[in-house]
């Protein structure tokens, strides 16, 4: 009569090969919480940009709804446009971007960063809109 199944040996062979599969891959994915910070930031980044954007969009066609940028990077006015963040506790926004002596339309980069775990930081384009 035959048996059938794995012997004792072929076992402990894949289970050998499994910690090794484990001890190699693991590392890579303990630790992805930087990776998700510039992640977090550069979607906030790309939010502020977007939003500006509108906004100057907004102005030249006479919106009452628009603001006015004109302050540095981190105005309240540009801050207030984006909704869905929490700029006192989560994002930053930051840089030396100024919008104060600069023409409708220039684009001044600030820097967004991201606070706490795994911190993060993007780039930001806003469009001055005075």
């Amino acid at each position: 009569m035959k048996q059938k199944g794995f012997t004792l040996i072929e076992l402990i062979v894949v289970i050998v090969i499994l910690g090794i599969l484990a001890a190699v891959a693991l590392p890579r994915f303990i630790d992805l919480r930087g990776e998700a910070g510039n992640a977090a930031a550069a979607g906030v980044a790309g939010a502020v940009s977007s939003a500006t954007a509108i906004n100057f969009s907004a102005r030249l066609a006479g919106s009452a709804s628009s603001v006015a940028i004109t302050g540095a990077c981190n105005s309240a006015a540009i801050t207030g446009l984006v909704t869905g963040v929490n700029w006192t506790t989560d994002y930053t926004l930051g840089g030396a971007g100024t919008c104060a002596s600069q023409a409708a339309g220039t684009a001044v980069s600030c820097t967004v960063t991201r606070v706490g775990t795994g911190g993060g930081t993007a780039t930001a384009t806003v469009i001055c809109a005075p």
